[in-house]
């Protein structure tokens, strides 16, 4: 008889074991869940910030490029500050990228011709105003004066 009361005084210590060790399993494997999803969700951020800042990039180029003389796109009006604004859609990998440009000429003072350059890029946009709601959208800008 000494015997089963000891086997029914155990009994309750083994669920008792299992939820315990069950549980610290659980919140292990959360917090490894919780960690990877984060450096998910950074490599993500990373991804689409290149994105918009090679936009930004790609589209200050594409200006200079036609700011060359002696076909320059942009010729002010001499004694005049003019300003030219365009869009320049499908950039990057998967065509989403766009970025606005400014293009300030300012020739108030014949010879000397100043001009600021701002383009702000963009990791989603629509290709014709490269607008979007989207929250997760990214802006990076660069801005060149000579």
């Amino acid at each position: 008889m000494i015997i089963i009361k000891k086997i029914k005084k155990n009994k309750g210590f083994v669920i008792l074991f299992a939820v315990t060790l069950s549980s610290i399993l659980l919140a292990i494997s959360l917090g490894v869940a919780n960690i990877a999803l984060k450096e998910i969700k950074f490599g993500t951020s990373a991804k689409d910030t290149n994105d918009a800042f090679f936009a930004a990039d790609t589209a200050i180029e594409y200006a200079l490029f036609n700011d060359k003389p002696p076909s320059s796109s942009f010729v002010p009006s001499p004694g005049t500050l003019q300003t030219w604004d365009f869009v320049v859609p499908n950039l990057g990998g998967g065509g989403i990228s766009c970025a606005k440009v400014n293009v300030e000429k300012d020739n108030t003072n014949p010879p000397s011709t100043t001009t600021r350059i701002i383009s702000k890029g963009y990791n989603i946009g629509d290709p014709v105003t490269c607008s979007s709601s989207n929250p997760d959208r990214i802006e990076r800008e660069l801005k060149i004066t000579y």
